[in-house]
């Protein structure tokens, strides 16, 4: 790879090449890249001086990619859409306009993402990077200026506020409700199919720690569907598949929509919760700071 390096073209040629290619002509690609079209015309012969190839067939009014020209622009366009993105990035770092934002999967799918439009209408100068992760440590480290993890609140070195409280009651679909035993009480539960998520939170409460909790003996459920993250439950329960643990904040919108429903009324509260955290002791930018207001107030 590094041997292949040292023949790369020169950008620039690239560049031209490019904006000849995708605007279909010499011309037009000087005027996007506010170039006269002789400098354009040379650069691309440059290139195909260092390729020993012609990459254009040229006739009097017109320019066609020959077949080498084509299997070009296949590997440069998309390689320079990802440099101007990747220096775009950099420059609204700098700039104070870009935050990283880490969560869990759970908060990130069906609490933040739903949000996530709202913010950048009201705030469109703000490039936002969302990690979705499981894993404490990805959304904790030193690039990531905000995240929101489930705890008691003690992070060390990270310092933050309680950001969604817990309160955990069974969901399901009205269509799996409608074929399904009776479900009245908690006790009726282990009648049903129990949706389980498989995760590596001993933690995080399951269906098991719910039923104790609700005075439900141990009781092994008629069936279980066990998934390995809490949105592929939630879906899972949409889809009439069975009975999930509802967060709530991140079923809201689906009990709002009617794809999900509460059975029971009872539920368990935990002291637990979402927390929004930061570095402490790190001056957050202006764009992360905004952010974490806004997401504050929009509970």
């Amino acid at each position: 790879m590094a041997d292949d390096r040292r023949h790369l073209p020169p950008l620039d040629y690239l560049v031209a090449f490019e904006a000849a290619a995708t605007r279909g002509g010499f011309t037009a690609a000087a005027e996007h890249l506010n170039l006269s079209q002789a400098a354009i015309s040379r650069k691309v012969r440059l290139l195909e001086d260092h390729l020993g190839r012609p990459l254009f067939l040229r006739g009097h009014r017109f320019v066609t990619l020959t077949r080498e020209g084509r299997t070009l622009l296949e590997s440069v366009a998309p390689a320079l859409d990802a440099i101007a993105q990747a220096t775009g990035r950099i420059r609204a770092a700098e700039d104070g306009r870009s935050v990283a934002i880490a969560a869990t999967n759970s908060v990130a799918a069906l609490w933040l993402m739903p949000r996530i439009q709202d913010f950048r209408r009201l705030h469109p100068e703000i490039e936002i990077r969302l990690v979705s992760s499981d894993d404490d440590e990805e959304c904790l480290s030193p690039d990531i200026d905000l995240c929101i993890l489930r705890g008691e609140g003690a992070w060390p070195g990270h310092e933050g506020a309680m950001l969604l409280d817990e309160e955990i009651f069974p969901v399901a679909s009205p269509a799996y409700l409608a074929g399904a035993p009776a479900l009245a009480a908690p006790s009726d539960l282990p009648a049903h199919t129990l949706i389980e998520v498989a995760s590596h939170h001993d933690e995080w409460l399951r269906w098991r720690g719910w039923l104790e909790r609700s005075g439900v003996p141990a009781t092994p459920p008629a069936r279980t569907l066990t998934v390995n993250t809490y949105p592929l439950a939630v879906q899972a329960a949409a889809d009439g598949l069975g009975v999930a643990l509802g967060w709530r904040h991140l079923v809201d919108r689906e009990l709002e929509r009617g794809v999900l429903v509460r059975p029971l009324r009872h539920s368990v509260a935990t002291t637990s919760g979402y927390y929004l955290l930061a570095r402490a002791g790190r001056p957050l930018p202006e764009a992360a700071a905004t952010l974490r207001s806004w997401l504050s107030e929009s509970r």
